[in-house]
């Protein structure tokens, strides 16, 4: 890791607030480094996402070259899809029904190898990606223009004079394959249809998700006549074809090379442009043609559509007004913005029809004004759906409502990952309680909260078959509460039950535990609220203060109540405990995993001997013997800043009584991982989340207790911002912000001067104005009493 940069040979520049935030947005940031990102069209929340899909790297097993279908790095494009999902991780998926121009003959099957046949070849130098809207020129010599609305999209592809002019509609090659696909081509109303049956998210990993949970419509019409056609299923060409159905199958997780089916357009000689509108439905062919008739109707101009989109996106973007800053930073604001109001999607088609977990078609009722979907509860519960709640509690409490649907139409499962209308189990814990529980502490109150919550309530003390199973354990358990019997009786998960890693496990239900029980305060509900808030205690039971002549940690234990041997690796023996291990963690090592108790800081600090320990504990996690940062890539003794377990460790120092470490840490990672460049997202982006944390860190305050929304104080990195709220509008000022002055010196609330650490619940809601004063040195006696801490929650013992 470098030496410490704040910035310093950055042009302090002050920039006035822009009216056009989407100019400012770089879709390519994240594209590499395992950010996933997908840099293609989209609008705020849209179904469809027109985006290229790069043939994958030489060695890659994958057929694809990132989850998000691109990656920087990948010099060739073998189509364009309609559907993605932001910064999500293992293989990715969706990536449905690629179009790709080509300017040859179609003479082989493009299911050959749908990795790379009929691919293109192109240059960065000759790609431009900006909110809403996508344009490169392919060194096949043809320009690929995209843009998107709420549930269609159009593309203008340019050919070049003297070659064939053709299109291949790459029926079955979604991302990670396709169990079933058709298309028909109607050559007289220029349209061309395509149904596809996929799946299959994370599905190399565990036979469990090695199925097919969705069934995407295509409605593709076309403003030039069609001069040719013809189709293919696996290896045999039919020229004159206008049917063909065939899926690429899964293979063991991955598709088989030589299966799937799709087909081709031919356009007269000499026609150097042809336009295409599609609709997208995940009920009906029918459906999609109404999406795309009611948002993008016959004679729409592609640059009606693609002005639409792009003022959408100024739109939901200048909700957040900045002043201040380098240019670069702003870049990196924005972007991170955008990314954050990607997911979940809308799912429902314009007249409110959306196709359930029970495959049944329903339709919205009630306040809902849409189904959303696409839900990686492990991610997003921490900071990203508390962002959309804060920003827009309407679209929150449509995304909280579609939560609800999904478990009432899933047999009463709440599944913890769910991608359009399935769940894939990835990832450990039961994360929805403490997304409803912080959507609403931020304001969305408009869902059946009482309903939610009375179901997750059933949940948490009712084990089913899927519960106590340990099918697609470690990575996909397919129970929502993996292990609960055991919880039930045990009070931790132990050894042996099903889970991903124990600890871990046990880390993520008390953090359930602690959403149910604030819910069901809010709710009213008192006895539930207690009950709850004692079950989110049970973190106690892993917590051995012997674990270390250093001091105690979050371990694994056993059934019987014996403190489990580690075992890192299967060709070792088992050993004693070491803070380095992984064993009953995910994604992370105990180290790195002993501060997940964010509901109650000050108990974990007690446990650890005192704030004066947890400081001396919290030093060695950050910094190396030597004094410098550990932020990422410093092993597992440190934090991992690139991904959630590590995320809300920096902020740990307000609770401690050294905020100003706080504030030092956060600027550093403001100011080294996050950059304007293909590289700047550190890790997978999930959906938004590591980009929600950004958004929130650069603003100085931070939501660290999911389920609550009060929020503790960092460092702003602009000397304005203004936060746009129906319920009343936030502004932070910072005057002096700039290279070098991370650090917090004085802090006003509303004009009165403030030594906490933190702001209530009711400041997110209600609005008000905070004015920091900032320094290059730090002020060691700001908030720095036991008393200036945010706030704990305990329960009695």
């Amino acid at each position: 890791m470098p030496p410490l940069v704040l910035a310093l040979a950055l042009s302090p520049v002050v920039v006035a607030a822009t009216s056009r935030p989407a100019d400012l947005v770089n879709p390519l940031i994240g594209t590499t480094n395992g950010g996933n990102v997908f840099p293609g069209a989209v609008v705020p929340f849209g179904m469809v996402q027109f985006s290229p899909e790069a043939s994958p790297l030489p060695g890659k097993k994958a057929p694809i070259a990132a989850p998000g279908g691109y990656e920087y790095r990948a010099g060739s494009i073998r189509g364009f899809s309609l559907t993605n999902v932001e910064g999500w991780g293992c293989a990715g998926g969706s990536g449905d029904v690629p179009l790709m121009p080509i300017t040859t003959e179609v003479t082989t099957s493009p299911s050959a190898d749908y990795r790379t046949a009929y691919a293109s070849t192109f240059s960065h130098a000759k790609e431009v990606a900006k909110a809403g809207h996508y344009r490169v020129a392919l060194d096949n010599g043809v320009t690929a223009d995209l843009t998107a609305a709420l549930h269609s999209g159009a593309a203008r592809f340019a050919y070049p004079a003297g070659k064939p002019v053709n299109l291949l509609v790459r029926a079955s090659d979604s991302e990670v394959g396709s169990e079933k696909a058709s298309v028909v081509v109607d050559k007289a109303n220029r349209r061309v249809t395509v149904e596809v049956t996929s799946g299959n998210f994370c599905g190399y990993i565990n036979e469990a998700d090695r199925r097919s949970y969705y069934t995407v419509h295509v409605v593709a019409e076309f403003d030039q006549p069609f001069a040719a056609t013809g189709t293919w299923t696996d290896g045999t060409v039919t020229r004159g074809g206008t049917k063909a159905a065939g899926g690429t199958g899964y293979g063991e997780g991955f598709p088989d090379a030589g299966h799937g089916s799709g087909a081709w357009l031919g356009f007269a000689a000499g026609t150097r442009e042809v336009n295409v509108r599609v609709g997208v439905s995940y009920v009906s062919a029918a459906n999609a043609k109404a999406n795309l008739d009611a948002e993008n109707p016959a004679g729409t101009a592609f640059e009606a559509l693609r002005d639409k989109a792009v003022q959408a996106w100024n739109t939901r973007l200048s909700q957040i007004a900045i002043e201040g800053g380098t240019t670069d930073q702003r870049t990196v604001f924005y972007t991170a913005l955008y990314h954050a109001l990607m997911t979940p999607n809308v799912f429902s088609d314009v007249n409110g029809e959306y196709r359930g977990f029970d495959q049944q078609v329903h339709t919205v009722t009630g306040k809902q004004k849409a189904q959303y979907a696409n839900f990686s509860g492990w991610d997003v519960y921490r900071s990203q759906l508390p962002l959309v709640a804060w920003l827009d509690p309407g679209i929150a409490s449509d995304i909280a409502q579609s939560l609800y649907n999904q478990a009432r139409q899933n047999h009463g499962v709440w599944d913890r990952w769910t991608h359009n209308n399935g769940g894939t189990h990835v990832m450990n814990g039961d994360p929805s309680a403490a997304a409803l529980a912080g959507m609403y502490a931020f304001g969305a109150r408009d869902f059946d909260a009482a309903g939610a919550l009375a179901s997750l309530v059933h949940a948490a003390d009712h084990p089913t078959a899927l519960d106590t199973s340990h099918d697609g354990c470690e990575v996909e358990c397919v129970g929502q509460r993996p292990g609960l019997d055991a919880w039930l009786k045990l009070h931790y998960i132990p050894v042996g039950a099903p889970a991903w890693g124990p600890a871990a496990d046990t880390l993520e239900t008390v953090a359930a535990e602690f959403g149910i029980g604030t819910l069901a305060g809010r709710l009213g509900d008192a006895a539930t609220a207690q009950r709850f808030m004692a079950r989110a205690q049970y973190w106690r039971n892993l917590f051995d203060p012997k674990a270390t002549p250093e001091g105690g940690y979050i371990r694994n234990r056993n059934a019987d109540g014996s403190w489990a041997l580690v075992k890192d690796d299967d060709a070792q023996p088992p050993h004693a405990f070491t803070p380095s291990t992984e064993d009953g963690f995910v994604e992370g090592s105990a180290a790195q995993y002993v501060w997940m108790v964010p509901f109650n800081v000050a108990g974990l600090f007690d446990a650890m001997g005192g704030r004066d320990k947890a400081r001396a504990r919290l030093d060695a996690f950050f910094y190396q013997p030597d004094g410098a940062f550990a932020v990422t890539k410093s092993g597992p003794l440190h934090a991992e800043l690139d991904n959630e377990p590590s995320i809300g460790t920096p902020w740990l120092y307000n609770f401690a009584g050294q905020p100003w470490k706080t504030q030092e840490l956060v600027r550093r990672v403001l100011d080294t991982l996050w950059l304007n460049e293909p590289k700047g997202i550190p890790g997978n982006d999930d959906l938004g989340q590591m980009s929600s944390w950004y958004v929130f860190a650069a603003l100085g305050v931070y939501p660290s207790i999911p389920g609550r929304a009060e929020m503790v104080v960092g460092s702003p990195l602009f000397t304005r911002a203004t936060i746009h709220r129906a319920a009343g509008n936030i502004v932070i000022e910072a005057p002096d912000a700039g290279p070098g002055k991370p650090y917090v010196t004085a802090l006003r609330v509303d004009g009165k001067a403030s030594l906490r650490a933190w702001l209530p619940e009711s400041f997110a809601l209600k609005g008000g104005t905070l004015r920091f004063d900032l320094s290059a040195t730090p002020d060691k006696a700001w908030a720095t009493r036991p008393e200036d801490a945010p706030p704990s929650f305990d329960a009695p013992r």
